[in-house]
């Protein structure tokens, strides 16, 4: 097994980082134009969420992604996913079909499983012993870039108009080719350890199979909360009477404070301890979404700043949890990890486009919130299972 570098390596941190953020504010143009998307197609919220659906199908292979980068270099994968998620979701507005909207969201979500797999072991790679601040800065990345990109692409929409955001392209593609620069020579002797025995990856997933149950339970629960907000907040709020701006930048607040959740949860779960971090979270969130769907007006922006803290924290401490594992099938591991968050996510976006067409969102909003107190006994067993 390669030996820990216990230098905490900033400069690469920050480059993986970097790459994360690129390729997560393309990424994050989906939710805030799902409006556009539905009066210009002329399709209710089951067929919305069959597009968040479409991005996710890719990662049903992430463990075999894992498999394949145990025994890979790829850090070349790290600086093309970013391009062709930018080509991806730059041409979503200039699509007149439905099909083909659903065909570039499934390339994007291919690019998307080869990055997403492999970059937590990189982190965890180059952190040493600080493993939980590593998965902060990377959470960090993502989420400071789901911020972004939603008032990215609505200002792209307010100036060229939705079949102009493909006017995007060039600065996503300079921004790969600055990562390519930055990232091609990175100071990693190994991007991981070369073992494909396949006795060895059964054995590994026999071992901590009920750890991924639980996991699983957790964020199965949560998903349904957490997909209400990342992928019908705008719409939502349309049917409250807001407006597409008013959609993006409340989910470009929600985006922030999840930053800020993602940075600090994962560097307080170094010192107080991963699993009570968790509880934290786990009996917090469901609350506050409560509070948010009896919010009007201004009070509406305070919770929803609490709701995204709370909300996306959980991920950076649940990532360092599987990246604590010792194990020589890391990026395996990890590849389980991402298909879990994967498919949740998949089922519950389905799951809230088709109750929403039923019952409205509003009402589906509640229901999400309920079913995220079943989080909490997965969190209990999980604790004292392995505390």
């Amino acid at each position: 097994m390669m030996e820990k570098q216990k230098k905490f390596q900033l400069k690469n941190v920050l480059s993986i980082s970097i790459a994360h953020f690129v390729h997560d504010t393309y990424s994050a143009f989906l939710a805030p134009i799902v409006p556009l998307l539905k009066a210009k197609l002329g399709i209710n919220n089951t067929l919305i969420s069959l597009m968040f659906v479409a991005q996710q199908i890719p990662n049903l292979l992430n463990p075999f992604i894992g498999i394949i980068a145990d025994n890979l270099k790829i850090r070349y994968l790290v600086i093309l996913a970013p391009a062709v998620t930018t080509i991806c979701m730059s041409l979503l507005g200039i699509t007149p079909y439905y099909i083909v909207i659903l065909i570039l969201l499934f390339v994007m979500g291919i690019s998307s499983a080869l990055f997403h797999v492999p970059t937590p072991v990189l982190i965890k790679n180059i952190s040493g012993d600080r493993i939980g601040k590593g998965m902060s800065f990377y959470m960090l990345g993502g989420e400071a870039a789901r911020t972004v990109g939603p008032l990215i692409i609505v200002a792209a929409v307010d100036v060229w108009g939705l079949e102009g955001t493909f006017r995007l392209i060039p600065f996503g593609l300079l921004a790969s080719l600055i990562l390519y620069f930055r990232l091609r020579n990175i100071n990693i002797s190994k991007d991981f350890p070369k073992n494909n025995s396949l006795k060895g990856i059964k054995e590994t997933f026999k071992e901590h199979l009920p750890f991924f149950l639980l996991i699983a339970g957790i964020m199965f629960f949560r998903g349904f909360m957490k997909t209400s907000i990342s992928s019908f907040l705008p719409t939502y709020l349309g049917e409250k009477g807001g407006s597409l701006w008013l959609g993006g930048v409340s989910l470009s607040v929600f985006e922030f404070a999840g930053a800020i959740g993602a940075y600090l949860a994962g560097t307080f779960s170094d010192k107080i301890g991963r699993l009570r971090m968790l509880t934290i979270i786990i009996l917090i969130s469901p609350v506050l979404m409560l509070l948010f769907i009896s919010s009007e007006g201004p009070m509406m922006f305070p919770i929803l700043l609490l709701l995204g803290f709370f909300i996306i924290s959980s991920t950076p401490v649940l990532l360092a949890m599987v990246m604590d594992i010792d194990s020589e099938h890391q990026a395996f591991l990890s590849g389980i990890f991402m298909f879990i968050s994967f498919v949740s996510t998949s089922i519950t976006n389905l799951f809230v486009g088709i109750l929403s067409d039923y019952i409205g969102l509003i009402d589906t909003y509640k229901v999400s919130s309920i079913l995220a107190f079943l989080a909490i006994p997965f969190v209990l067993i999980l604790r004292k299972k392995y505390k």
